[in-house]
């Protein structure tokens, strides 16, 4: 099975069996359960999945102007080159999915449970993540996260690596073991919420910083 290795975190991948050829599909709406497919190049004007179930597949350079997914269970399934902006995602869990150079600009994310997930070079600008757990390795790996907002999550040994994080919103959750070496924190948001993360020592200026920001001090000498 692959893997991807960063710093102490290791996170399983989408599993394909080589003797198994992926069959094409037009949609993924079209079925409850949908398996060793592959959806290439779709432009959708809208994609509802609900209580849908997909396993082992790919799903690559889809696009879609309005996407709702509710109670979609994804095993082993690979987004790759995907345009799912103000993509709503709930009441679902997600094990070995990886999203490869994704486009989650405003994407609305609730109530998920992540295993093994993968998110590498996507656009999760504005992103709203609440009541994300992550019950097992999460990575977010050369992501841009402007103004995205996690709230009330529980991202315990989650790992950011090479991220952006202007204005990146830390709200009240849990943050146990959460790795935050490898990313500027000057400009992040709710710092104070991230008890028991894992950063590196030039780091503190970064939380100093940021916290500062936070508490809207004035300095007396201004």
């Amino acid at each position: 099975m692959d893997r991807l290795a960063i710093r102490d975190t290791t996170v399983e991948l989408p599993a394909f069996d080589a003797d198994v050829k992926l069959t094409p599909v037009a949609s993924l709406d079209e079925q409850e359960v949908t398996s060793d497919f592959l959806l290439d190049g779709a432009s959708l004007r809208s994609l509802d999945l609900d209580h849908v179930r997909l396993l082992t597949g790919r799903i690559q350079e889809l696009r879609t102007s309005r996407a709702s997914f509710t109670e979609v269970r994804g095993d082993s399934v690979e987004f790759s080159g995907c345009d799912l902006s103000s993509l709503t995602w709930t009441a679902s869990k997600l094990t070995r999915v990886r999203f490869t150079n994704c486009k989650l600009l405003g994407a609305h994310l609730s109530d998920l449970t992540l295993e093994h997930v993968t998110f590498a070079n996507c656009k999760l600008d504005y992103a709203i993540m609440e009541r994300v757990k992550a019950t097992g390795p999460v990575v977010f790996s050369g992501c841009s996260l402007a103004e995205a907002q996690f709230d009330t999550c529980d991202l315990t040994n989650t790992l950011f690596d090479g991220c952006s994080m202007h204005l990146t919103e830390f709200a009240h959750g849990i943050y146990h073991r959460c790795d935050l070496r490898g990313n500027d924190l000057s400009s992040a948001r709710g710092v104070a919420n991230l008890r028991s993360v894992v950063i590196d020592r030039p780091q503190i200026l970064q939380l100093a910083e940021a916290l500062t920001a936070d508490l809207d001090v004035t300095f007396g000498d201004e």
